[in-house]
């Protein structure tokens, strides 16, 4: 299965909005951290993942965005995570990660 990602900057509200879909996991997790850190490089804001149709975190993809939050946090920053898919927000609930990230939809 394949991942796509995609990104822009919210000017007015000062934060990223990152849609992900497909699937998140060792074979993705790559591109996925190296936009995330790209649009840090640029300007360090809270960042809102849209996971509407993600399909599929593992532990890599989960990884991912605990190494990108922890960036953020040094700098006062959040992720939020929007709309997960019922399956995709048990992964969150289970890990426990639901009190780590702010979790929305």
């Amino acid at each position: 299965m394949s991942m796509n990602i995609s990104s822009k900057l919210d000017s007015t509200n000062s934060f990223w909005d990152v849609l992900i879909d497909g699937e998140l996991d060792v074979s993705t997790c790559d591109k996925v951290k190296e936009h995330l850190y790209s649009l840090l490089d640029k300007e360090v804001l809270d960042i809102k993942v849209n996971l509407e149709n993600l399909e599929y975190i593992d532990s890599t993809g989960l990884g991912v965005l605990i190494g990108v939050l922890k960036k953020l946090k040094v700098n006062n920053k959040e992720i939020f995570i929007l709309n997960p898919r019922n399956n995709v927000n048990k992964i969150f609930t289970i890990t426990g990660l639901d009190k780590i990230f702010k979790m929305e939809g």
